[in-house]
């Protein structure tokens, strides 16, 4: 197979390439000047012409030997020449690098300010698409509050649509976003896959209400919030607003199949929790499972500090007398769910053993231990899910 040309060997300058088309590399002319190569005296036709070669070739000699002094002169004018030009060569060359390097960052810096501002322009978008939420929000509270200034007691209702406003901005801001809340509640859907009815107690802005309907299982929710029964009947969710106990106590007996409440119970006292428990039982069918969702008080990064962002907690729940008012109501089994563990990134470092010499192996996993211990006493688990069940009649 022929070689390529990148393999070849750089080509040696000759005399030909100076004769008809002269060459245009500079290394060539400095071949020629340096070598001090004489030019071949052509050839012409004919006896005339062969005379005059040979006329020539005779006088050369005698012609060069009288200016050899100004020969040299030029011969080196011409090198001199030839290296100034090659510095300017390499000087525009190296020009040229830079130029295309700068050309290069300058294209990099425009496609990364571009990103920037996309970045900026998104934020922007999802800014104003807050303020247009919460302009609605506003509008709609003002809207409920001037329908009802007619009434006995306007100023409560004004009051009452404000506090809703705020409260829904609390749940915007802390709760998480829709799509994190719908995809906590699907941990549930094995227990509610199978049952129906299901009535959400407190149903908020209707997450476990869409998650429900996605999924088949027929579902209503009862808030005490106008705001967040409008929330839910703007998406096409069956919600009303009014008294959950009252809701509860108003049902025939064994209707529901399901009965569920998330972050709820955390804002009931002790005697309204143990009724709300009792009137579930009550509602459900032989079968029908209850789930109640809340913060987890295990967690003392829980019980003293996030819980308490909400203005509107009574007191946290305990997993184990939750399940004990469970238990004293019927329900069996009950198992607790513990969720939402807190990222590594934000729990007590572990010591890797294998990173110690064995002599401080023994030590460094004692320490370990504790701080397993203690990891869990702080942090844990954010939230606890208490699922029960109504037995099947015998």
């Amino acid at each position: 197979m022929a070689a390529s040309e990148d393999s070849k060997e750089p080509r040696s300058p000759s005399i030909d390439d100076f004769l008809d088309e002269p060459t245009r590399d500079l290394a060539d002319w400095e071949w020629l000047w340096k070598g001090d190569y004489p030019f071949p005296i052509r050839s012409h036709r004919g006896p005339f012409g062969r005379l005059l070669v040979a006329f020539k070739r005779l006088f050369r000699p005698l012609v060069r030997t009288p200016q050899n002094d100004l020969w040299e002169r030029q011969q080196i004018f011409n090198l001199i020449l030839l290296e100034h030009l090659g510095r300017n060569e390499e000087i525009h060359d190296e020009h040229r690098r830079r130029l295309e390097y700068l050309e290069a960052l300058n294209a990099e810096g425009i496609h990364e300010i571009m990103r920037h501002n996309d970045a900026l322009f998104a934020r922007a978008d999802q800014k104003l698409d807050r303020y247009r939420r919460e302009v609605r929000d506003l509008l709609g509270s003002l809207g409920a509050a001037l329908s009802v200034v007619q009434t006995a007691s306007p100023v409560e209702s004004v009051a009452r649509a404000h506090e809703e406003h705020g409260y829904l901005e609390l749940e915007r801001r802390y709760r998480g976003t829709e799509e994190e809340i719908r995809e906590r509640i699907s941990a549930y859907l094995p227990w509610l896959k199978n049952v129906a009815p299901v009535l959400d107690v407190g149903c908020g802005r209707g997450e476990a209400l869409a998650l429900l309907r996605d999924h088949g299982i027929p579902a209503r929710g009862i808030d005490s919030s106008a705001r967040m029964v409008a929330l839910c009947r703007e998406r096409g969710l069956e919600a009303e607003e009014g008294d959950a106990f009252a809701a509860l106590a108003a049902l025939p007996e064994g209707s529901l199949g399901g009965v569920v409440s998330f972050h709820v119970i955390e804002h009931l006292p002790a005697a309204s929790l143990d009724r709300l428990v009792r009137l579930a039982y009550r509602a459900l069918k032989p079968g029908g499972v209850l789930i109640l969702e809340t913060p987890n008080p295990l967690s003392m990064l829980v019980a003293a500090r996030s819980f308490w962002l909400d203005p509107t907690h009574v007191r946290p729940v305990h997993p184990e007398s939750l399940k004990l008012m469970y238990e004293l109501a019927g329900f069996d089994p009950v198992e607790r769910l513990d969720l939402r563990p807190y990222p590594d990134s934000e729990r007590l470092p572990e010591i890797d053993l294998a990173q110690l010499p064995e002599e401080q192996r023994v030590l460094a996993d004692k320490v370990n231990r504790l701080r397993d211990r203690l990891d869990e006493l702080l942090f844990g688990y954010q939230d606890y899910g208490m699922v029960g069940k109504k037995p099947l009649t015998p």
